[in-house]
C-alpha cells in the first residue's frame, strides 16, 4: 500500500483533533463525542495480530480507538476477544489480514510470540503502518537491527510493549541517578521470578493439531515442527525456535530502567553461568536458571558499569543496608552507589534510597531532584498521540530505543545458546562477537516463504 495514503488520513486525524479546540465550548454529546471525549474522526482504526492471551490487555489499551481487525491463529484462546468487539473483523492469517485491510488501517498491535514479531512487524511498516509490537522486539539481535533501521529510515512511529518505560518510577529512577542523588554507579542487579514456564527439557511428543488452530501460521518463520500442547499457546518461551526465555520476557521490565537511566549503550562484554541437569535439553530449549552478567563502558566522568541479571532459582544476594523485614520485590533492580543505593520493583515501580533512614534524609532535606523529564500520558496513549502527530519520537520507547535494548537482552541469550561458562565480547557496529558459534546465533535462519 502507498504509505502516502497513511500519511494523509495522519494528517486528517491531527487537523480534525487541533480543529476540535475550537468548539470546546459545546458539550461532547453535542459533537458526537464519546466519554472519552473523541468523536468518530478523532478515532484510529487499528489491528491487532494476536487477539488472545498477552493480546487482550493491548487490545484493551487501546480500547478508546476502533478495534478494527482481529487475527488470531488460535480461534478458542482468542473468543473473548472476538466476543467482546464482535464487529471486528476476523483473521486467523495476518498476511491476509494485511493483504485485504491494509488501505483501511492506521496502525497494527503485535502480540503473537516472539519468533514471529519481526516478519509481522516489518510487513506492517513496509504498508507505512505504525506499529506496536510486544517485548522483546525481536527473537534475535539480527532482527532487533533490521526493523530498527527501517523504522528510522521511513518515519515509521512505533512504540515496543514494555509498558513501564512509561511510569512515573521510570523517570524518578531517571532523575535521581542523572543528578547524582546516587553518586558514582558502579554495579546493578536485575532479577526476576521468571521462568514460570518449562525450561531445561527436550522438545515434547507430538499432538494432532487442533482444529481450532493455524498451525502453521504461529510457527511462521520457525522451522516446521509438529504441534504439542506443551508449546503452544502459552509454553514456548523456553524453547530456542520461538522464545528468548526469562531474559527476553522480563528484562525489557526491568534492565530497561539502568540501561535508559545510565546511557552507557551497549555492552562491551557478557559471560554466562548455569546448570543444566539433562545435557539433551540443549537443543532445545533454555536452561531453568542462568546469571549473566555484562560490562558496560565509562561515560565521561561515570565509572564503568557491571550489570548482573538473575532469573530461575538465582537470586542477587540481600544488599548491605536494606531494612530488617523490607523484602526484595519478586522482580526488581538495585543500584549501588557511592553516596546511596537504591532498589525498585520491574514495570518502574517506584525507586527508594535504602535504608530507609536515608530515603527520610533525603525527602526532609529538600535532596530530591527536579523533575527534567516530560511525563508520560501513559504507554498507550503516547504511541496513538505520535501517530497522530505523525512525531516518530512521541513514543518513548519507539524502536530507535527498544531495538539497542532488545540486542543487549539478546546477547544474554546468544551466550546461553553457547553454553555454560561463554564469555563474549561484543562489536556492536559490526553485529559480531569473538566466538564463531555465538556469531550464527545472532541471526536468524528463516522457513521458506517467510523471510523478512
Amino acid at each position: 500500500m502507498n504509505p502516502i495514503h497513511k500519511l494523509s488520513r495522519r494528517h486528517l486525524l491531527a487537523t480534525s483533533a487541533a480543529t476540535a479546540a475550537t468548539f470546546n465550548l459545546f458539550p461532547a454529546h453535542v459533537l458526537g463525542k464519546d466519554e472519552n471525549g473523541l468523536a468518530p474522526s478523532d478515532k484510529l482504526n487499528i489491528a491487532f495480530i494476536g487477539a488472545g492471551g498477552r493480546a487482550r490487555s493491548n487490545i484493551n489499551g487501546c480500547s478508546h480507538h476502533n478495534i478494527y481487525a482481529l487475527c488470531d491463529v488460535d480461534s478458542v484462546r482468542a473468543a473473548d476477544s472476538f466476543d467482546k468487539y464482535p464487529s471486528a473483523k476476523r483473521f486467523d492469517d495476518w498476511r491476509t489480514m494485511l493483504d485485504r485491510e491494509a488501505k483501511n488501517l492506521d496502525a497494527v498491535v503485535i502480540s503473537t510470540p516472539d519468533h514471529s514479531h519481526a516478519v509481522a512487524t516489518m510487513a506492517a511498516m513496509q504498508l507505512g503502518l505504525p506499529v506496536y509490537c510486544e517485548k522483546p522486539l525481536t527473537r534475535t539481535i539480527s532482527e532487533a537491527r533490521m526493523v530498527a533501521e527501517y523504522a528510522r529510515t521511513n518515519g515509521i512511529v512505533t512504540q515496543m510493549g514494555n509498558q513501564g518505560h512509561a511510569a512515573e518510577g521510570a523517570r524518578l529512577t531517571n532523575e535521581w541517578i542523572q543528578s547524582g542523588l546516587l553518586g558514582k554507579i558502579r554495579e546493578v542487579h536485575c532479577w526476576t521470578n521468571r521462568p514460570i514456564w518449562p525450561q531445561g527439557m527436550v522438545r515434547p511428543e507430538a499432538e494432532s493439531v487442533p482444529s481450532t488452530m493455524n498451525w502453521d501460521v504461529w510457527l511462521g518463520p520457525a522451522p516446521k515442527s509438529p504441534y504439542s500442547s506443551k508449546v503452544a499457546p502459552f509454553k514456548w518461551r523456553g524453547f530456542w525456535d520461538y522464545g528468548a526465555g526469562a531474559l527476553g520476557d522480563m528484562a525489557a521490565h526491568s534492565i530497561d530502567h539502568p540501561i535508559w537511566a545510565l546511557g552507557r549503550g551497549a555492552p562491551l562484554r557478557v559471560e554466562i553461568e548455569f546448570d543444566r541437569k539433562n545435557p539433551v535439553s540443549a537443543k532445545d530449549t533454555f536452561p531453568v536458571s542462568t546469571g549473566v552478567t555484562y560490562q558496560f563502558a565509562a561515560r565521561g566522568k561515570q565509572p564503568p558499569v557491571t550489570l548482573k541479571w538473575f532469573d530461575g532459582k538465582n537470586r542477587p544476594p540481600r544488599p548491605e543496608g536494606l531494612d530488617e523485614g523490607r523484602k526484595m520485590p519478586t522482580s526488581g533492580v538495585i543500584y549501588f552507589g557511592s553516596k546511596r543505593n537504591m532498589m525498585h520493583g520491574s514495570h518502574g515501580g517506584p525507586p527508594r534510597i535504602f535504608p530507609e533512614a536515608e530515603m527520610q534524609e533525603v525527602n526532609e532535606g529538600g535532596l530530591r531532584s527536579p523533575k527534567t523529564i516530560p511525563r508520560s500520558p501513559g504507554h498507550y496513549k503516547e504511541w496513538i498521540q505520535a501517530i497522530k502527530a505523525n512525531d516518530v519520537n512521541g513514543s518513548k520507547s519507539n524502536f530507535d530505543y527498544a531495538g539497542p535494548l532488545t540486542e543487549t537482552m539478546l546477547l544474554g541469550c546468544v551466550a546461553a545458546r553457547v553454553g555454560p561458562g561463554t564469555r563474549l565480547t561484543w562489536d556492536s557496529k559490526r553485529m559480531k562477537t569473538n566466538n564463531t558459534l555465538a556469531n550464527r546465533y545472532i541471526h536468524h535462519e528463516y522457513r521458506k516463504g517467510w523471510a523478512l
